[in-house]
């Protein structure tokens, strides 16, 4: 399944997020991309390795930070990632079930990550929205 690329953000929670963030979402979407790009590389390095313990923490860090942006698919996918890692430490079980989320893992983040950044750029022109007029 593929995601248009405008379904990847919940506008709203984005919207939100900028407006409480203030001056200061800028920098906050930065360390956004900081920690994703640890995250995501130590996902894949924790599968390379087989480590399931290894891929609860980044998953959640990534779920956590996703959601706050409303990047709803990737904070589903890094969810499914960590639930998926928390089931298998219960049941003694390995992480190879979890190899092909774990493969889309980072184009879907970097996918997101660009949408996120394209919009937070003050240089965008910005759209009204449906029904709004212009000055």
């Amino acid at each position: 399944m593929s995601l248009d690329d405008r379904e990847l953000v919940d506008w709203t929670v984005f919207a939100r997020a900028r407006s409480d963030l203030g001056a200061s979402f800028v920098r906050i979407l930065g360390y956004f991309r900081e920690d994703g790009v640890k995250s995501v590389a130590a996902i894949e390095a924790a599968m390379g390795a087989r480590n399931t313990a290894g891929l609860v923490m980044p998953a959640h860090t990534l779920k956590s930070e996703s959601r706050q942006f409303g990047a709803a698919p990737l904070a589903d996918l890094a969810e499914r990632i960590e639930t998926t890692a928390r089931d298998c430490l219960e049941s003694h079980d390995t992480p190879e079930a979890m190899l092909g989320l774990v493969a889309t893992l980072r184009a879907l983040f970097e996918r997101t990550l660009a949408i996120l950044e394209h919009e937070a750029n003050p240089l965008v022109e910005r759209r009204p929205a449906s029904g709004q007029r212009t000055a």
